[in-house]
């Protein structure tokens, strides 16, 4: 299974999208096995959003689509609708 997920950092207003075929390590590495790289300076994250797909170049195409600035759009949006 391949994941795409976005993640959301509450304390300083960040998203994160990104594709892994283990979305809970992924999550894990974001928030704790990470020693270096951008998401190491805004934990902790939570997931906010996530689809799963059968196929790797389909699920590379829509982390694509949502690191656009709709896809963005699209995110906030799912934040926005979470914290009402």
């Amino acid at each position: 299974m391949h994941f795409v997920y976005a993640l959301y950092s509450d304390h300083f207003d960040k998203i994160y999208i990104g594709y892994s075929t283990d979305l809970e390590r992924r999550l894990l590495f974001h928030n704790q096995l990470a020693s270096a790289g951008w998401t190491i300076k805004f934990r902790p994250w939570r997931i906010v959003y996530s689809e799963s797909f059968d196929n790797k170049s389909i699920a590379l195409v829509r982390e694509k689509q949502l690191k656009s600035s709709r896809g963005r759009e699209f995110i906030r949006k799912q934040i926005t609708d979470f914290n009402k």
